[in-house]
């Protein structure tokens, strides 16, 4: 068999299996497992702090990257649920017995829509519910983690938090010198000029990069004008600290994206001193006993595959094969 066939033949097998990784993952989001093998959903309450009123504190965990339905999701063993995270914070907003709310950031960002969806929430434990909600900032608190916590009401860093990397990111690949070099020809039929536009087999035109740009700058504002209102801070000062960099949380500080630096513990002890909440229960929320399919299947991957093996690779190459959508990402 000729070089060529054995090139094309490869690309063909690893786009079958992403494919079918894909499909499942598809499969798997738009399937009522719950209900199909027994798996519950409800959200159960773990306490972390005993209280002496009947006045609780929650406590919700933000991790990992925030994506709908994402790859991510599928090969990781602890995923971020999206859908999930949303019910927990309507939950937090309908029990009178919730007082306030911490929500612990660890996450780099991710898509543009899920991270104002979770901020629309945010917003509305405030405004509804009259619920304060403070941001206890992790390892990382970026771009879209940043978007969220900039509507809080308060925002607590560790010092060494990386924060920040305000700005809108939109990745694609190409590999049209590659399949030039190897004879590979890609037939694409489109009913406008622009219907494939940042397609991997073809390099972007100047037009292009032009629609692109007006995309990423429309998204950008949006951003800026989520600081200036849940910051308080004029919109020339919010647009000199967000030209993408991110800043550890001593620096955050300085530049005042916030509040103060502490633990997650040092955020529930100010959030009790600031609402005079001394003797509230704090409790953290968790999901319903067993794994989750998604959680299932990762482990089952990493049982098959070993430890050593990096799963993360596996997981970008599934993910760059969706179709290029706008981040609130901090990208590595």
């Amino acid at each position: 068999m000729s070089q060529k066939r054995w090139v094309a033949l490869g690309i063909a097998a690893v786009l079958f299996v992403i494919s079918v990784v894909s499909s499942i993952q598809s499969a798997v989001k738009t399937t009522d497992w719950g209900e199909m093998i027994g798996i519950s959903t409800d959200i159960k309450e773990e306490v972390r702090e005993k209280g002496t009123s009947p006045d609780k504190i929650v406590v919700l965990r933000l991790d990992g990257v925030i994506m709908d339905g994402g790859a991510g999701s599928l090969l990781a063993g602890s995923a971020y649920d999206h859908q999930r995270f949303l019910k927990q914070l309507e939950h937090a907003g309908e029990d009178p017995s919730v007082k306030g709310v911490v929500l612990r950031v660890n996450t780099p960002g991710g898509g543009v829509v899920e991270s104002a969806e979770i901020a629309e929430k945010v917003m509305e434990l405030q405004t509804e519910h009259k619920k304060p909600v403070y941001i206890s900032m992790a390892s990382t608190a970026a771009s879209g983690g940043y978007y969220i916590s900039a509507l809080a009401t308060k925002i607590i860093a560790h010092p060494s938090t990386l924060t920040g990397s305000i700005g809108v990111i939109v990745e694609s690949f190409n590999y049209s010198e590659f399949a030039k070099k190897h004879g590979l020809d890609t037939n694409t039929i489109t009913s406008g000029k622009h219907k494939d536009i940042l397609s991997p087999s073809r390099k972007m035109t100047d037009e292009e990069r032009d629609i692109m740009q007006s995309i990423v700058d429309d998204m950008y504002e949006e951003f800026v004008q989520v600081i200036v209102d849940g910051r308080d801070m004029p919109e020339k000062e919010v647009k000199q600290l967000a030209d993408g960099r991110v800043y550890s949380g001593n620096q955050a500080k300085e530049l005042q994206l916030v509040d103060e630096l502490g633990s997650l513990d040092d955020t529930i002890s100010i959030l009790k001193k600031d609402y005079q909440l001394k003797g509230a229960q704090v409790v953290e929320y968790k999901n319903g006993p067993g794994l989750g399919i998604d959680q299932f299947i990762g482990s089952k991957v990493q049982n098959m595959f070993g430890s050593e093996v990096d799963l993360f690779e596996l997981n970008d190459l599934i993910r760059q094969s969706n179709a290029p959508r706008p981040m609130y990402l901090y990208a590595k």
